[in-house]
């Protein structure tokens, strides 16, 4: 009866250990890292300060790339290993980035100013990490232009988005001649030639742009609640969301 009861407990130990949390071992297993050696990341490539890839040299800097760079070495890659491909906004959901020569590749990751909202999480590729930045809508006109303090002091003027930005409901709700775009820089572009009065998207994105030209652009707070949450998407990848997660933990508390 001792013998048993000894068995019992041991098999019931046995248990409770295989039941407990997984290893971070465990995890990079499960998410496919072990032994891969190289990360590939989808980034945005326009945007200063964020993420803007240097045409010249072809290097990327930015927060968000440095947010990618420690998350990529939490996850035991060196930044050399690492390859960032760019993305444009409507492929964040697909993890569909594109090559030099123009081919669509799989990434591991997304960073790329991609805001956390419940319909993107019902996508069948869509797995966001905790948010790593948070910030709110804005919007940036030639100096000059009278004051911005909400939409509607852009009612019935075209002003310039992102094609999938969570700023085109608010832009539309509020009467705005919304004109859509690819991407931010030929939102930028169109505001330089006067074909928009404006351009509206988180004032995250926008604060770099003005940073580069303060003489011509002017940043206005419109006063929105909504915050805009950044996260990194693992396309599913469960296994990956949380050691990414992880990693962000550690970024914030980690001495």
């Amino acid at each position: 009866m001792v013998l048993t009861l000894a068995v019992t407990v041991a098999v019931g130990a046995v248990l409770v250990m295989r039941a407990g949390p997984p290893s971070e071992q465990d995890l990079l297993g499960r998410a496919g890292l072990l032994g891969k050696r190289e990360l590939l990341i989808g980034v945005k490539d326009d945007q200063p300060g964020l993420e803007f890839r240097d045409q010249g040299t072809g290097q990327y800097t930015g927060f968000d790339i440095d947010i990618a760079y420690r998350v990529a070495a939490d996850l035991g890659f060196r930044r050399s290993e690492v390859r960032f491909l760019s993305i444009e906004s409507e492929d964040r959901s697909k993890m569909q980035a594109r090559t030099d020569d123009g081919r669509f590749v799989t990434v591991d990751l997304v960073v790329a100013t991609y805001s956390i909202t419940r319909e993107r999480e019902e996508l069948d590729l869509v797995s966001f990490s905790a948010p790593y930045l948070y910030t709110e809508q804005s919007v940036v006109t030639p100096v000059g232009h009278p004051p911005v303090n909400t939409l509607d002091d852009l009612r019935g003027k075209p002003v310039c988005t992102l094609a999938t930005a969570t700023s085109q409901s608010p832009m539309a709700n509020a009467g705005i001649q919304v004109v859509s775009k690819q991407r931010i820089t030929e939102c930028f572009t169109a505001l330089r030639r006067g074909e928009v009065d404006a351009v509206e998207t988180d004032a995250a994105i926008l604060a770099g742009f003005v940073a580069a030209d303060p003489t011509h652009l002017r940043h206005h707070d419109i006063g929105l609640d909504r915050q805009e949450a950044y996260g990194i998407n693992t396309g599913g990848n469960v296994a990956l969301r949380d050691l990414v997660n992880l990693a962000l933990y550690r970024s914030l508390h980690d001495p």
